[in-house]
């Protein structure tokens, strides 16, 4: 069990060099001025000319040579770049061998420490390209409704099943009128009290018929 962790961890750590090596190589790093390296360029647009023709992308660097003694590189804002102003820079590198790597695309700016030297164009402009390989997810767009389909949460009535007879309710009963109800109220006790009397009337008749005066 030893074995295969530690066999594994060779290999975690064998990809992570192997990437490490392939990221390195995919950059590139831009030598500034070129031989003339950092310093006031003879040309008034020498360094922004170079910067737009090159493409620089996340993961590439800009080499700046300077005497550490005599100059220095600020990264700074838009602002304090048209202004040649050194007195608030985001970054400032004196070590005479800089190496600025980029890692966010869009504009970088710098400046000589020196605003003398600044004013005699020494600044760059660096536009870094943004990341194409990264595309944004689209959403899908919801489909349109059926019409006749029931909506979302409802419940429709399922259709009767083969061989089943669909039940229709009876209407309730209409009020009688009044001539009916009047007739009907001799067909209870007072109809068996009339059938009654009718037999014994003829009873008597019969009896009447019989017996001799």
């Amino acid at each position: 069990m030893a074995r295969v962790q530690q066999k594994n961890t060779i290999c975690g750590f064998g990809l992570l060099c192997l990437f490490v090596i392939v990221q390195r190589a995919c950059a590139r790093e831009f030598m500034v001025g070129g031989s003339k390296g950092w310093t006031v360029p003879s040309d008034s647009q020498m360094f922004n000319q170079w910067a737009e023709h090159n493409r620089f992308q996340i993961g590439d660097s800009l080499m700046f040579v300077y005497s550490p003694n005599q100059d220095s590189v600020l990264q700074v804002t838009k602002d304090d770049y048209n202004a040649c102003n050194p007195n608030s820079p985001i970054a400032k590198f004196t070590d005479g061998h800089t190496s600025f790597a980029f890692n966010n695309s869009g504009p970088y700016y710098f400046i000589s420490g020196s605003k003398e030297n600044c004013q005699k164009n020494e600044k760059i402009l660096v536009i870094v390209m943004a990341d194409r390989t990264k595309s944004t997810p689209v959403s899908p767009s919801p489909s349109p409704s059926t019409p006749g389909t029931a909506p979302s949460g409802a419940i429709e009535p399922s259709p009767p099943a083969p061989g089943t007879v669909e039940i229709t309710p009876t209407p309730p009963p209409t009020p009688e009128s009044p001539k009916n109800a009047a007739a009907s109220s001799f067909s209870g006790p007072y109809s068996l009290f009339l059938t009654s009397i009718g037999s014994l009337l003829g009873v008597a008749m019969v009896s009447s018929a019989v017996v001799p005066f």
